[in-house]
């Protein structure tokens, strides 16, 4: 089995208002991730994930591309530390 681990993502573009975190919450239940999603003040959307290292690949390919009503135009991801959260939300 493989270790759990945790990305934190940061997506810059047309993010707000397009339904970017429903997107990011279709994809986590699609690849089976956990995490959480939330707007920034300063328009961003912030997306927290766990997973395995090939879950978290395919996650963050879905997240790069967002739903086809926004544009992602700047993306960061960093390593996090995992958390304990069932399921995938929007915050």
């Amino acid at each position: 089995m493989e270790r759990q681990k945790a990305r934190r993502f940061v997506v810059s573009g047309r993010v707000q208002g397009v339904g970017y975190r429903a997107f990011a919450q279709h994809a986590a239940r699609g690849t089976g991730v956990t995490g959480w999603a939330r707007n920034l003040d300063d328009g961003n959307v912030e997306v927290h994930a766990n997973g395995t290292e090939s879950q978290l690949d395919e996650f963050e390919a879905h997240l790069r591309q967002g739903p086809r009503w926004g544009e992602v135009r700047s993306f960061a991801a960093t390593e996090a530390a995992v958390s304990d959260v069932f399921g995938f939300h929007i915050r």
